[in-house]
C-alpha cells in the first residue's frame, strides 16, 4: 500500500465522528455466523443491514473470536455458531468443533469485540453434539442448550452461568432459531440480532484497527526501494546521560531448550545410538509411521541369527522391551544406524555399554565394532564373558579413521541365545567430561552466547499432548535404565538420557540459573480432543490427584536444594552431586488456554509452593500471544495472585518489532514483572536471516531499556536438526558433523557478551524526522557494573547509511579506543557473520544499510 493510503486510512480510523441528523440510523439488524472458508478456521462474522436484504459484511472473514479447541492445523474450527444477548447485556455464544466429539464450545463478550474464556462442556458421554442453539426462560432465568447428535436425536442441557450444566435429557427436537442471509453473494446460515448503532460501529472500528495494524505488522524489507527512494543517507547525534543509571536485569539474554526439532535425542545428548533401550513405539508417531516400533534403527548383520523383542523379564519396569539374539553361527549380531549414521573420530575414544544375560551354558564374550557400509571396521573392542542374569558390560573403542555414517556391530562370540538392552555408545569427549554428557560441539556454541539462564525442558513438551504426556521430572532422574521414557510431543520419542540431573548440570556448567517450568495440572494447548476422560487439550488432572502433582512439584524443590539429610536431596546426591542447586525459579504452566480448569490448578500449585518456599520466584503464563483472550485473562490471574513474574510468548513479524518499540514502557511497573520466554521474528517462508536478525536486535534495544519490568528473555527454538526440523526459524541447526549458528544467534550472542546491569539514558537526533525512519534506528546503552565498561548497541534497519556522532560526555572513558563487532548484509543473507576492529571514541561511528554495531568502552 502506497504511503499516501496509510496516512488516509489513519485520518479515517482516528479523526472525531460528529453525528448529524441524517448520517446513522438508530438501530439496525446484525447477523452472526461462520464460513467454509479455511477449512473452518476463521471463527466468528458479522454483516449489518438496514432492512435485513442487503447486508455489508465486516471485513470480509475478519474473525471476532476464533476456536481454540485442539489441535492448530487439524482442530480449532467453528461450525454452526449460535448467538444470544441475556437480559443483562451479556453475549452468548456456542458451536460445534467437530463432528466427533461429545462437546459443544460456549463463549461470552460483554461488547461483540472481547470474548472471554472458551468452555467445552463435556456433554456426551456417546455422540456428538452438532448445530447447538441456544435459548433463554425469563421466568426462572435458566438458559436451555439444545442440540442435534449423529444418532439423529435432539438433546439438551440446562444452565444459568455457562459454567455449571444440568444432566443432559433428550428432548422432542430443536427449536431452528437460525436465519439465513445473502452475504457477498452466498446464503449465509447464523443468527439474526436487532441493536443500536453502536455496537456495529463498534464492529466496524475494531475490525479497522486490526485492518490497520495488518498493514504495519506487514511492513518488511521487500518494499524498502519504494519507501525510501528518496532516502540518501541519515545523520543521527546521539547524547548519553550517565548521570542517572537505572538499575537493569542482569539475567536479561537467557536460553530456552526444548526437545523439538531433535533437539535431544540425536542432538545435544551425545548418545550415539539411536532406540538403544527399544522402547520407541507406534504410539509416539500415533501410528503414522508403521516402522517406528521396537526394531526401529536395528537390524541383524549377518545371516545366521534372528533378532525378536521381548518383555516378559525386563532390566527395570520402566524400561521393559529388550532384544532377543539367536545366534546360529559366530561372526552373526546386531546392528545399529544411529541418527543418521553414527559420525566418529580418528584417534578418540568412545564408551560402549550394555546390559546383557545368556541363558546358555556356554557362556561368551560380546565384540563390538564400528564399520562402515562394506563392512571394514573402524574400532573394535570386547567386552568381559556374559553371565545368566541382567548385568553391565562396557568397553572402549579407539576409532582408526574419521567416519560420517558409521554403524555400530554388537557381535557374540557364541552361538544360542544372547538378550541385551540398554546398548550405549559415548565419546569420551563430552562437554565438559560428564559421563551421559552432552555433545561437546553443539554445546559449546550455546555455551558461548553466555545465557544468564536456562529454561527446560520446554515449551509443550513440558506440559505434553493430553494428561497421559505431561513431562514428570521424577521420570527422568537415576540411573538410565529405570527412567521412564515416553512419546514426543513433536512426533518422535523421548529416552530420558537428558534429563533434570543433566539438565541442572548443564546450567551449573554454563553459569547459568536453572528455570525448570511444570505443567499447571493441565496438558498442551495444542492437544487433541478430549473425548470422554477428559484428558485432553481442555480436560485438567483429576482434584483427587492434585495433591499427589502438587507434592511432585514440592519434591522438585527440595531434590534441587534440599541438603543431603533430605529424601529428595539424598536422591540429587547420590546421583552425584551433594550440593544443592540453589534453585530460584520455576515455571508453572506453559502458554496454556486460560481457563476455569487452568486458574484453578494454577492456584492450587503456586499457593502450595508460596508456603512452603517462599523464596522461590514462581513463573506464571499469559497464553501463547501478546494480545487476546489468554493474555488479559492471565494477566488478571497474575494481577489477582500477585505472581511475581509472567512468561510471555510471541512470534511477530519483523514490522510488529518496528511498531511495537513502546510495547514494555506501557508496562504497569507495580506488577509482575515478565519473562519474554519465547520470541522470534518472522517472515513468510520463515527464514533466519539479517532481516529477521535485526528486527530481534531492535527489540532487545527496546527490552534492555525496559530491564526494569522484563528480566529474562530467550529465542525460541533453540535447536533443529537437518532433516528433522518440525519448526523453523531455529537459533542454531546442526548435523552429525557441523554446528550450523545462525544470523540471529549471532545476536543473541553479541547480547548475551555485551550485556549490562544499569541503563544509560541516552536521545537522538536525527537529521531526517519521518516516523519510518525514526523507526527503523535504535539504540541502547548499557554499563556492566563488573567491570564498568560501557556498551553502545546501534541497530540500523535503514536501507542507507546511518552516520551516528556519539556524545559520550559524563562518560569517563579510560581508553578512547574501543572494541566494535559489526553485523551487516542484505536483508535477505542467510550466512552474515559478525566482524571485530577497533573504534576511536572521537570518531563518528558509520552505520551500514542493515546492520547491528556493538561498541565497548572501557570507563573509571
Amino acid at each position: 500500500m502506497k504511503k499516501s493510503s496509510i496516512y488516509l486510512l489513519i485520518i479515517l480510523l482516528f479523526i472525531p465522528v460528529f453525528k448529524t441528523i441524517a448520517s446513522e440510523p438508530t438501530s439496525a439488524y446484525l447477523f452472526a455466523y461462520a464460513t467454509d472458508k479455511n477449512s473452518n478456521h476463521n471463527g466468528l462474522h458479522f454483516a449489518w443491514s438496514v432492512d435485513k436484504e442487503n447486508w455489508f459484511s465486516i471485513g470480509p472473514e475478519h474473525s471476532y473470536v476464533k476456536c481454540d479447541y485442539g489441535r492448530w492445523g487439524s482442530e480449532k474450527k467453528m461450525f454452526s455458531p449460535f448467538l444470544i444477548q441475556s437480559p443483562d447485556g451479556m453475549w452468548h455464544c456456542v458451536w460445534s468443533m467437530n463432528e466427533r466429539d461429545g462437546a459443544f464450545a460456549s463463549v461470552s463478550s460483554p461488547d461483540l469485540v472481547y470474548w472471554g474464556r472458551q468452555s467445552y462442556p463435556l456433554v456426551m458421554e456417546n455422540g456428538n453434539c452438532l448445530a447447538p442453539e441456544i435459548t433463554y426462560d425469563n421466568a426462572s432465568k435458566v438458559y436451555t442448550v439444545t442440540w442435534l447428535s449423529s444418532d439423529k436425536q435432539a438433546y439438551a442441557v440446562t444452565t444459568k452461568d455457562f459454567k455449571d450444566y444440568g444432566s443432559t435429557k433428550k428432548v422432542a427436537g430443536i427449536a431452528n432459531l437460525r436465519e439465513t442471509a445473502i452475504i457477498s453473494g452466498k446464503t449465509e446460515t447464523g443468527t439474526l440480532h436487532q441493536v443500536s448503532w453502536k455496537v456495529i460501529d463498534g464492529l466496524i472500528k475494531a475490525q479497522q484497527l486490526a485492518a490497520y495494524k495488518s498493514i504495519l505488522n506487514a511492513e518488511n524489507s521487500s518494499t524498502d526501494k519504494e519507501r525510501f527512494a528518496s532516502l540518501k543517507s541519515v545523520d543521527a547525534t546521539i547524547t548519553v546521560d550517565a548521570s542517572k543509571p537505572k538499575k537493569i536485569s542482569d539475567l536479561l539474554l537467557g536460553m530456552f531448550f526444548e526437545d523439538i526439532n531433535y533437539a535431544a535425542d540425536g542432538g545435544l545428548y551425545a548418545e550415539l545410538v539411536q532406540n538403544r533401550g527399544f522402547e520407541y513405539a507406534l504410539s509416539d508417531k500415533e501410528g503414522r509411521d508403521k516402522d517406528w516400533n521396537s526394531y526401529k534403527a536395528w537390524s541383524v548383520s549377518g545371516d545366521q541369527a534372528v533378532f525378536t523383542i521381548d518383555s516378559v523379564s525386563p532390566i527395570h519396569p520402566n524400561n521393559k522391551h529388550y532384544a532377543v539374539l539367536q545366534v546360529n553361527q559366530i561372526g552373526a549380531g546386531l546392528a545399529n544406524e544411529g541418527f543418521d549414521g553414527i559420525a566418529v573420530k580418528a584417534g578418540e575414544k568412545y564408551n560402549f555399554s550394555v546390559f546383557a544375560r545368556t541363558p546358555e551354558a556356554k557362556k561368551g564374550k560380546l565384540t563390538v565394532r564400528l564399520t562402515d557400509k562394506n563392512g571394514k571396521v573402524y574400532g573394535e573392542a570386547t567386552t568381559k564373558a556374559i553371565s545368566s542374569d541382567w548385568k553391565k558390560y562396557d568397553a572402549v573403542i579407539t576409532v582408526s579413521q574419521t567416519i560420517a555414517d558409521a554403524k555400530l556391530e554388537v557381535v557374540p562370540q557364541m552361538t544360542g541365545k544372547v538378550e541385551l538392552d540398554m546398548i550405549s555408545l559415548f565419546p569420551q569427549k563430552t562437554f565438559r567430561g560428564h559421563k551421559n554428557g552432552l555433545r561437546e560441539d553443539l554445546a559449546q556454541v550455546i555455551a558461548d552466547m553466555h545465557p544468564r539462564f536456562v529454561r527446560f525442558p520446554g515449551g509443550c513438551v513440558a506440559h505434553g499432548d493430553g494428561l497421559g504426556n505431561i513431562y514428570h521430572w521424577k521420570n527422568t532422574i537415576g540411573t538410565l535404565e529405570s527412567r521412564k521414557p515416553q512419546r514426543n510431543l513433536w512426533g518422535y520419542h523421548q529416552t530420558a538420557g537428558l534429563g533434570y540431573f543433566e539438565y541442572f548440570q548443564f546450567c551449573e556448567d554454563l553459569g547459568a540459573e536453572p528455570v525448570p517450568v511444570v505443567a499447571a495440572g493441565v496438558p498442551c494447548q495444542n492437544s487433541a480432543h478430549h473425548g470422554c476422560s477428559l484428558g485432553g487439550q481442555q480436560g485438567g488432572i483429576s482434584m483427587s490427584e492434585m495433591g499427589n502433582y502438587i507434592q511432585d512439584v514440592l519434591d522438585l524443590i527440595e531434590w534441587a536444594n534440599g541438603d543431603v539429610n533430605t529424601t529428595w536431596g539424598k536422591k540429587r546426591a547420590e546421583a552425584g552431586h551433594p550440593k544443592p542447586f540453589n534453585l530460584k525459579y520455576i515455571g508453572i504452566g506453559n502458554e496454556d488456554i486460560i481457563s476455569d480448569i487452568f486458574e484453578e490448578r494454577f492456584t492450587m500449585i503456586f499457593n502450595a509452593v508460596k508456603e512452603k518456599h517462599p523464596g522461590i520466584t514462581v513463573i506464571g503464563t499469559v497464553g501463547p500471544f501478546y494480545e487476546g483472550t489468554d493474555y488479559v485473562e492471565g494477566w488478571g490471574i497474575a494481577d489477582k495472585l500477585h505472581i511475581p513474574m509472567v512468561d510471555e510468548h510471541y512470534y511477530n513479524s519483523p514490522g510488529w518489532y518496528i511498531h511495537n518499540q513502546d510495547f514494555y514502557d506501557k508496562y504497569d511497573r507495580s506488577k509482575s514483572k515478565v519473562y519474554l520466554g519465547e520470541y522470534a521474528a518472522h517472515l513468510p517462508g520463515r527464514p533466519n536471516n539479517v532481516e529477521t536478525a535485526l528486527a530481534e536486535a531492535l527489540h532487545l534495544a527496546n527490552v534492555e531499556r525496559n530491564g526494569d519490568i522484563v528480566t529474562m528473555t530467550s529465542y525460541a527454538p533453540l535447536l533443529a536438526k537437518e532433516g528433522h526440523t518440525q519448526w523453523n526459524p531455529d537459533l542454531i541447526y546442526f548435523n552429525n558433523t557441523e554446528v550450523k549458528p545462525t544470523v540471529g544467534y549471532y545476536v543473541q550472542k553479541l547480547y548475551g557478551q555485551h550485556s549490562g546491569d544499569e541503563y544509560l539514558t541516552s536521545k537522538i537526533e536525527l537529521s531526517d524526522n519521518r516516523d519510518d525512519v525514526q523507526k527503523r534506528i535504535a539504540k541502547s546503552i548499557v554499563r556492566d557494573s563488573k567491570t564498568g565498561d560501557v556498551i553502545v548497541k546501534l541497530v540500523n534497519m535503514l536501507p542507507v547509511e546511518v552516520n551516528a556522532k556519539l556524545d559520550l560526555t559524563g562518560i569517563n572513558i579510560t581508553n578512547p579506543v574501543a572494541s566494535r563487532t559489526l553485523l551487516t548484509g542484505a536483508p535477505d543473507d542467510k550466512s552474515a557473520k559478525p566482524v571485530s576492529d577497533s573504534f576511536n571514541a572521537g570518531d563518528n561511528c558509520k552505520l551500514p544499510a542493515y546492520s547491528f554495531t556493538v561498541l565497548r568502552f572501557k570507563t573509571n
